[in-house]
């Protein structure tokens, strides 16, 4: 069975760039989607209260989604970075471990 390198290179890339678009979800989800004090209206609102509340949970819960996510990824592209390297030494070896040996230069 032969691996097809260029596509495990392009799977390295897409995941780079997926990455990345994470990265940028991860200080979205932590930073725009602040809701300060009394934004959505005076403390005397009961409702008010209610609703900052909320927010701040589902903040704090798709923050941890997102950065579960972005760690997945994150590690799937490392892997498969390893698997590319691997699969590369191997063919390496393959093509050019058979010249050393016929030539007699073995180590």
């Amino acid at each position: 069975m032969r691996v097809d390198l260029s596509e495990l290179e392009e799977t390295v890339r897409k995941l780079g760039r997926l990455a990345t678009a994470m990265g940028e979800s991860v200080t979205r989800s932590k930073y725009n989607t602040y809701l300060p004090e009394g934004a959505l209206g005076s403390h005397r609102f009961v409702e008010s209260n209610e609703l900052t509340d909320a927010h701040r949970t589902m903040k704090a819960h798709i923050e941890e989604v997102v950065e579960v996510i972005n760690e997945a990824v994150d590690d799937f592209g490392t892997k498969t970075k390893t698997v590319h390297g691997n699969y590369q030494n191997a063919e390496y070896d393959a093509k050019y471990g058979m010249d050393r040996l016929s030539s007699g230069s073995g180590e």
